[in-house]
């Protein structure tokens, strides 16, 4: 799913176009199937819609008809793309996936748009993936040694030549073999010519959820999108799951239980990823993300007059932080939510007012308060630099900063768009640095194990952590072969021998 990372801008060099962005982790990917309904498509791009969130580059929908196989990708927004009924036309048939996307490996160019599709010798075939492979470039330059010729630069091309590359016969048997060679994470969403098939990674670090239409089976990235087209929740895909949906019902398959002692699901889609109205790995986002700021108060509460969130992401642990602390909670920062990503910064003055285009403050509630502002994470700290002064020019006579989460040193390789860890303001101040880099009187940061706590955890077991909490903690779960480079004969010689 990914592409090469923008590259990196310095602070004095942010403005709304990128420092707003800069200093959240970007979301990964969201991804969508049904099978069999008269309405594939519009379902499809409903679905999307819900899963904006997650990508916001990119999105793509491929359809079948029981003939024939249609395509339609775009950069951009879903509604930019797909609220022509003349779209929505063209993607004919019951039959259809999609993908919204955020480039972490592959540049943002229609080329590197999903669903990936492509004619195998068994027929038609399209892929759609959230997560990162941390082998792709090592496969890939096997698969090139073999005489492949990769059409793009996305991870996900390397899923469709191990396919079509597979001795396997029968051709979820192919896709398993494939999936059986990737290192890193992964939801995938595929659709051949009888079978719409999910399936995540043995540690499920990304999410893919199961839901009933009337009949009708549907996946999706979160339960936010099972809602939109009026779906019913099943199950969660489980860790090393492949379901295959075809016209006699659903199959589950579990090939990689024996190399998955438990599972490993992302942390960070509680604190900011996922959408706070979906349950995620079987949890309400909005719900842990209220007891994450009732932790964050228990452990580092001080004396103020009110919590103000960074809005939106910072709204639920400003709730629970605010409940738990006794004080009132208000809206001291207002979000502008029609700020587009396209905006022009020919000077320094109109550079410098950037963030009052998407935040400006409420002076009349925050003037002469001690403000406890909550956000969930700090990335470069360029926003919360400008957050603080901004809220500070309100006259706000003391403004301690909260984060809903632990610092963030680490860079993640599965599917999230980070920048490189000596970009990571955590990773090179300690926080009474960081405090006075951003200019507040006081910064804390939520621990591990409040964290494992607000997700109904007793705390972080170090010797086999229950989630995937890489970019708090460097434990990372898999191996980062194209990190390393290692082990790049060994999967050469592995991809000979199968053959």
């Amino acid at each position: 799913m990914s592409d090469k990372t923008l590259p990196s801008v310095s602070p004095a060099t942010i403005g709304p176009d990128d420092g707003e962005a800069d200093d959240h982790f970007h979301d990964e990917c969201g991804v969508f199937g049904v099978y069999e309904h008269p309405d594939a498509g519009a379902l499809t791009a409903l679905g999307l819609h819900a899963l904006q969130h997650r990508g916001q580059e990119a999105a793509g929908i491929v359809s079948f008809d029981g003939r024939q196989f249609y395509n339609e990708r775009h950069i951009g927004l879903v509604g930019d793309n797909f609220t022509k009924q003349s779209v929505i036309d063209r993607l004919k048939g019951t039959r259809a996936i999609g993908h919204t996307r955020y480039s972490t490996t592959g540049a943002p160019v229609l080329r590197n748009v999903q669903p990936l599709y492509a004619e195998l010798a068994g027929g038609g075939f399209a892929v759609a993936h959230n997560g990162n492979l941390t082998n792709a470039q090592t496969l890939q330059r096997a698969l090139q040694e073999r005489g492949s010729i990769f059409q793009s630069t996305s991870d996900t091309e390397t899923i469709i030549h191990l396919v079509a590359m597979s001795a396997k016969q029968a051709f979820v048997d192919r896709l398993i073999d494939a999936l059986s060679q990737l290192e890193g994470a992964y939801a995938v969403v595929a659709l051949s010519e009888k079978k719409l098939i999910g399936a995540r990674d043995p540690l499920g670090v990304r999410p893919l959820v199961l839901g009933d239409l009337g009949g009708t089976y549907v996946l999706a990235s979160e339960t936010c999108a099972l809602d939109i087209i009026g779906a019913h929740y099943v199950r969660d895909v489980e860790p090393g799951e492949v379901v295959v949906i075809t016209e006699n019902g659903l199959q589950s398959m579990k090939p990689f239980a024996q190399t998955s002692n438990h599972s490993r699901f992302c942390i960070f889609e509680y604190v900011y990823f996922a959408r706070p109205d979906s349950s995620v790995n079987g949890t309400n986002v909005y719900s842990v993300r209220k007891r994450i700021g009732e932790e964050l108060a228990r452990e580092s509460g001080v004396e103020a007059d009110i919590v103000v969130p960074v809005p939106d992401s910072g709204t639920p642990a400003a709730i629970g932080y605010a409940q738990e602390a006794g004080l009132p909670f208000e809206l001291g920062i207002i979000r502008n939510h029609y700020v587009g990503r396209t905006f022009i910064q020919p000077t320094d003055s109109i550079r410098h007012m950037g963030v009052k285009l998407k935040h400006n403050a409420n002076r009349t509630m925050l003037a002469g308060k001690r403000v406890v502002l909550v956000d969930d994470s700090i990335v470069r700290g360029t926003t919360s630099l400008k957050i603080v002064q901004m809220v500070r020019e309100a006259g706000a006579k003391e403004v301690h900063m909260r984060i809903a989460s632990p610092p963030t040193r680490d860079s993640c390789f599965y599917g999230v768009d980070t920048p490189e860890k000596s970009k990571l303001l955590a990773s090179r101040m300690t926080i009474a640095e960081m405090a006075d880099y951003i200019k507040v009187d006081s910064l804390a940061f939520l621990s591990i194990d409040g964290l494992y706590r607000a997700v109904g955890e007793a705390g972080r077991n170090s010797d086999a952590p229950q989630y995937c909490d890489a970019c708090f903690t460097s434990d990372y779960p898999t191996p980062l072969t194209d990190k390393s480079g290692t082990a790049e004969m060994r999967q050469l010689n592995r991809l000979v021998e199968v053959s």
